[in-house]
């Protein structure tokens, strides 16, 4: 229905419970500072040490499941801390790159949890071709993030 003016009368579904929202339109993010060379290769190395530990959950996962392991309960359960050690680092690394400050603190301490785990497969374990790369790793992922470069990026946040 139209009034005399040409403008539309609103119904009475309308007029009794409003009409539609208008689509808003959302101000322009502003663009973050451009993350310094330091930080986007920590986060290259994160999200490398991500992919690692989600293929090492497949990997155990597979062998779980195609052979007779001592307790099907404990490799599932390491199955899944890997899993969630992978996600909760590739979603670091994600932060890493957008320099969120809170991104930091989870990847340092995944750091060195890896770190030990390298240490012990390493030296413990007697498997120096997993362990030793974890280490270098874990030793390249600390120092990309302590940095003058990176601590500035943390810190101006």
């Amino acid at each position: 229905m139209t009034e005399e003016d040409g403008a539309r009368r609103p119904s009475r579904a309308e007029r009794l419970f409003g009409g539609a929202a208008q689509p808003s339109t959302r101000p322009p993010r502003a663009p973050g500072p451009e993350a310094p060379v330091a930080v986007r290769r920590a986060a290259l190395v994160a999200a490398v040490e991500a992919a690692l530990l989600l293929g090492a959950a497949l990997v155990v996962l597979w062998l779980t499941l195609t052979s007779s392991p001592d307790s099907v309960g404990r490799a599932l359960a390491e199955v899944v801390y890997v899993g969630l050690f992978g996600v909760a680092l590739a979603v670091a690394a994600a932060g890493l790159r957008r320099v969120a400050s809170w991104a930091r603190g989870p990847v340092v301490v995944l750091q060195i949890l890896l770190g030990l785990f390298g240490y012990s497969t390493a030296f413990t374990g007697g498997q120096p071709l997993l362990g030793v790369p974890l280490i270098v790793l874990a030793v390249t992922e600390l120092y990309l993030l302590a940095t003058p470069e990176a601590r500035l990026a943390f810190s101006e946040r």
